[in-house]
This record gives structure tokens, sequence and C-alpha cells, in this order.
């Protein structure tokens, strides 16, 4: 089992996701538990938008994995850009578990894309997450 800790660069309370369901050559997939914490939302509910920083994360947990694989360090990545962000609820609810997926679409030099979804009860979100990663030798 892999710890997400170990293959993000988020610590402590950023680190949204709870494990590490499945991955491979395409793809990974996480889940969570929503929080009450206040981080996002409050303790009844974390709105919808969050889901980004949920799908972000499960990118970030893919590209993790493959840099270890590789021997090479755990690096930060950014988020470019959202496209076709769809959801059917406004919020998620504290305790409801959220399944995420995110499949690699292209990537390439740093850049990808990745479409992505997030699945719980009465719980259906979509986007394309467009990100990139620095070379490692590159000053930010």
């Amino acid at each position: 089992m892999i710890d997400v800790a170990d293959v993000i660069p988020h610590t402590g309370d950023m680190v949204l996701l709870d494990r590490i369901i499945d991955y491979d050559d395409q793809g990974l997939t996480a889940e969570l538990v929503v929080r009450g914490d206040g981080l996002l939302g409050d303790d009844q509910a974390v709105p919808a938008w969050a889901g980004i920083e949920y799908m972000a994360q499960t990118i970030a947990a893919y590209v993790g994995i493959k840099a270890r694989q590789a021997n090479e360090p755990i690096r930060m990545g950014f988020l470019l850009g959202t496209r076709r962000y769809s959801s059917n609820v406004a919020a998620f609810k504290v305790g409801a578990t959220l399944t995420i997926r995110a499949e690699k679409i292209m990537q390439d030099d740093g850049l990808g894309v990745f479409d992505c979804r997030i699945m719980g009860a009465g719980v259906a979100v979509t986007a394309n997450l467009n990100v990139y990663q620095p070379p490692v030798n590159t000053l930010i």
C-alpha cells in the first residue's frame, strides 16, 4: 500500500486524499472522506469547486508514483487550468466518501492533460485539468 503523503509534495492538513485505491500506466484512483475541518469548507459541507483540488492531488499522486518508479524525487507541479468542470452538486457533504479518478489524456515535456471524475453517493463531477511540472533543474 502506498501512503499518499509519500508521493505528493503536500504536507500536513493539505494532504486531502486518504488513500490510493489503484493505479496503472494511464492514471490513478484515490479515495477521501470529506473533512469538516474548515480548510476548504465548514463543518457541514465543502463547496464543489474544491473538487478541482481533489482532482489535482490525484494527478499529483499519479505523477509522484511515476517519479518513484523512475527513482526521481517528488516535485512540485502546477495547475494551469480546468476545462469543462461539471458538477451535479453545489457542495460535498462532510463525511461523504468520494472516489477520484484521473486518467492521462496526454503528457509531454512537463505538460499534461487529465480527464478527471469524482464519484460518490449522489455525486458526479467531471473535468479536464491541464497541469505543468517544470524540469528538475528549473528555478522558479
